[in-house]
């Protein structure tokens, strides 16, 4: 069972691996109490400001992505709210590319204009809905029109929107007028039908206050989430830092230098580290970490991978974008494989499917991870597995695999 630790504040000089760890779980918002009833709004909030983004993906076997991290941290609870978070009057979050497609708190609105800014400017925005808006503004135009005329409608109810060439990203003409749109800020999202974005005027979703207030400039506004990175990491390097909300190298180094200059970041060691790391001036390193929970291969604790393995000593990718001949887990590792963070380590991950059809968790495969004996992590992780059964509505947990791990969570 989590429970809060007593905490001393950090100046700079050398950080054990183990403070580092203990830092990085506190700062993501883990710890808090998970037994008790399930998490309301104001809980939802406060996490969310933490982690400062919620990164959304259509993996969808055991449940859609999103929803996993505030389960991961305060334990079961109503989704339905987070989807009203994001869906309905008055917004609380927002939907932008902030690490990939997110969910961001919408008081942080402001601080992603410049980029929005910089997208219509033609610098800062990638491959065919750039060309597209290039080689044809009208057309853009006219896609524009028929969301203030019609929104908030997806892609596919376009009446001019062109057809899919049909492979993975093979977006029409119409998509691609859309997601130009969006980046640049002149549409936002409406919702989600199942997982297909709904396009409208920021005007009808965005609350009005959150757009009256000024843009910062881009400097400011990128010092910004720098410094909301570092209080979500708790220690990181620069490369680390600008991967939250994935700046650029020469802002970031600028930005950097300014919050270590005003004394907003302190630099540090982290043993092990090749290159220096950062924390907030406000950071405290927990003396204890007492954690358990299973974790989302698109959580903000681990999606840096580099770091993961850095922080965690935790090898970590998703085998759906591994060549087959490489692939040392299954295809499937890449939706389904969780990591099991037990106070602060990564000991154990398992791969994980709902079967609907016969209420069941399934647990397909599972290994302890090198020099971590599975009796030792068993306990925990079958009352997590259990845990995350009842929050799906599922009746049992079913274990599939003939793994060490699996045997051990059968005797727990």
């Amino acid at each position: 069972m989590a429970r809060s630790t007593r905490t001393t504040p950090i100046g700079s000089g050398t950080l054990s691996l183990a403070e580092a760890r203990r830092l990085a779980v506190q700062a993501q918002a883990f710890g808090p109490d998970r037994s008790g009833a399930p998490a309301k709004r104001p809980a939802l909030l406060r996490t969310l400001k933490m982690v400062g983004l919620l990164q959304l993906d259509s993996v969808n076997v055991l449940v859609r992505s999103h929803y996993l991290p505030l389960f991961s941290r305060l334990g079961p609870y109503d989704v339905g709210l987070l989807d009203a978070l994001s869906q309905k009057k008055p917004r609380a979050l927002f939907e932008y590319w902030g690490h990939e497609a997110s969910l961001i708190p919408v008081e942080f609105h402001p601080l992603f204009r410049w980029r929005m800014q910089r997208a219509q400017d033609g610098t800062g925005l990638w491959g065919g809905p750039s060309r597209l808006a290039k080689e044809r503004p009208d057309f853009v135009a006219a896609i524009l029109n028929e969301i203030k005329e019609r929104g908030p409608i997806g892609a596919g109810e376009l009446s001019d929107g062109g057809r899919s060439t049909g492979n993975w990203w093979g977006w029409s003409d119409g998509k691609r007028a859309l997601e130009y749109l969006f980046w640049t800020g002149q549409v936002t999202a409406a919702g989600r039908r199942g997982f297909e974005r709904l396009y409208d005027l920021p005007g009808r979703v965005i609350p009005q206050n959150i757009l009256d207030l000024s843009a910062p400039s881009a400097a400011d506004a990128q010092r910004t989430l720098l410094e909301i990175a570092a209080k979500a990491f708790g220690v990181a390097t620069e490369m680390d830092l600008r991967d939250y909300f994935r700046l650029g190298v020469a802002d970031t180094k600028a930005a950097i230098a300014d919050l270590v200059a005003g004394q907003v970041l302190h630099e540090v060691a982290v043993e092990g580290w090749k290159h220096k790391a950062y924390i907030h001036r406000d950071a405290k390193a927990p003396r204890e970490s007492h954690v358990h929970a299973l974790i989302s291969p698109f959580d903000s604790l681990i999606w840096m991978r580099q770091r993961t393995e850095r922080l965690f000593g935790f090898h970590y990718r998703l085998a759906f974008y591994t060549p087959k001949h490489k692939r040392t887990q299954g295809y499937y590792v890449m939706p389904f494989v969780m990591p099991f963070l037990l106070d602060d380590r990564l000991v154990a991950r398992v791969d994980l499917k709902s079967d609907r059809k016969e209420n069941r968790l399934l647990v397909l495969g599972g290994h302890a991870e090198p020099g971590i004996d599975p009796k030792h992590v068993a306990p925990a992780l079958k009352a997590e597995l259990q845990r995350l059964a009842q929050w799906l509505a599922l009746d049992r947990v079913v274990i599939k695999s003939r793994t060490e791990l699996a045997q051990a969570l059968r005797k727990a």
